[in-house]
């Protein structure tokens, strides 16, 4: 299967390669509903240490830059309860924590997730957090901008692996809000 973008030596149907997945992740493909079919969701194996955005287009090409989004988990904090939640932003972007998230979680602050907390309620490695796959009682953030993609490169779950996933396919993910100006 060829990738529908960019150029990567191997690419596999999301469904067809379920043991390359996370538990969560590849649980969310298995089982998945929507308009978009999980068969779209495409996987592609890559090297860990070329995981974090900035070293990841420099290898895989710079022109996944504009067609790649990050996916971070914010906690939100109101009268000494915590709520978790994730953000989904073009990766040219950052997300607006202060603003949009905290108000969004209806929070007094709003920061991101520590590294333990973010892997360890995703179930996900750091660095390669995705929104497939996340506890469907968590808000997903998505930056509209997201949305209007023909195909988005997010993680896997892990950092070893990239998915490709039609923009859209993210509005319908449980929990899933659409948010404009998400990212700034």
């Amino acid at each position: 299967m060829r990738a529908p973008i960019g150029d990567f030596p191997q690419a596999v149907a999301a469904p067809d390669c379920l043991d390359e997945l996370v538990r969560p992740v590849a649980e969310a493909v298995r089982h998945w509903r929507g308009s978009v079919p999980a068969e779209q969701i495409v996987y592609v194996d890559t090297d860990p240490q070329w995981a974090d955005t900035a070293t990841f287009v420099e290898h895989y090409g710079r022109e996944l830059l504009e067609q790649s989004a990050n996916c971070v988990v914010v906690a939100g904090k109101r009268g000494g309860e915590s709520r978790l939640a994730a953000c989904l932003v073009l990766s040219t972007t950052r997300v607006d924590v202060n603003g949009v998230v905290r108000r969004r979680l209806d929070a007094r602050k709003a920061s991101f997730a520590s590294m333990d907390v973010a892997t360890g309620e995703t179930g996900m490695e750091y660095g390669g957090i995705t929104p497939i796959g996340l506890p469907e009682s968590w808000p997903v953030l998505v930056d509209s901008a997201v949305v209007d993609l023909p195909y988005v490169l997010v993680g896997s779950g892990r950092r070893r692996g990239k998915l490709l996933v039609p923009g859209k396919a993210f509005a319908e993910l449980p929990g899933a809000v659409v948010v404009d100006g998400l990212g700034v």
